[in-house]
């Protein structure tokens, strides 16, 4: 009798200890700068961005490069969702595309629904300095009842890979980020141009969605 009541509180102690070691959600970086790669399968797009991310003020500029089907495009914007607008810049020819944004701002980061799968090392976990530990994790959006896949590091929650699937399961969109850095390099570009600001605000786009990372564009 004895034994087993030693036992209970070691076990609830292991118990305790286990879950108290369970990853939770998290919030990347406030102020990030990076790349990524996307790919659209069903709509046979794929796009190259350039990035910086300020969750303090709310604002993202994206630099982005694709081919659609046959077709090759550049964009450069800049969405300030605060001021609830997006520019599209066209230096070539000083013009500015500027559209009302009503789409809320999201934090890059693991949705706080999301539910933790698996805990891995990338790389060697046997030679120091050459893995990397990250957590994977599964959810559904709110908006869109998609079901999606992220991984994210275990220390400072940088996202890795995002996959995005239709309410089908088909995949719908594939994001792998790289050359992350804390910080905005330049401030400045959060600012629209000077040949911006006598441009007419259009509507927004009905029925726009957008994920947390290739919904930048």
């Amino acid at each position: 009798m004895m034994k087993i009541l030693f036992l209970i509180p070691v076990c609830l102690s292991l118990i305790l200890s286990s879950y108290a070691q369970r990853p939770e959600p998290c919030k990347s970086p406030p102020l990030l700068e990076g790349a990524l790669t996307a790919f659209m399968p069903g709509q046979h797009l794929r796009v190259f961005e350039k990035f910086s991310y300020d969750a303090y003020g709310q604002n993202v500029r994206v630099l982005a490069s694709g081919k659609d089907g046959n077709q090759t495009f550049f964009v450069d914007r800049l969405l300030l969702f605060r001021e609830g607008v997006s520019y599209e810049i066209h230096y070539r020819n000083q013009t500015c595309i500027k559209t009302a944004l009503k789409v809320p701002f999201r934090h890059i980061g693991v949705p706080h629904d999301a539910h933790f799968l698996t805990q891995m090392v990338l790389g060697s976990s046997s030679i120091l300095g050459q893995g990397l530990l990250v957590n994977n994790w599964n959810g559904t959006a709110q908006e869109t009842k998609e079901n999606y896949l992220l991984t994210f590091t275990a220390f400072g929650c940088v996202p890795l890979h995002t996959i995005d699937f239709t309410q089908k399961g088909e995949v719908s969109v594939m994001t792998s980020f790289f050359d992350l850095v804390e910080g905005i390099e330049d401030p400045n570009v959060f600012i629209p141009p000077s040949f911006c600001d006598s441009v007419e605000v259009l509507p927004a786009k009905e029925g726009v969605m957008t994920n947390s990372f290739i919904g930048l564009l």
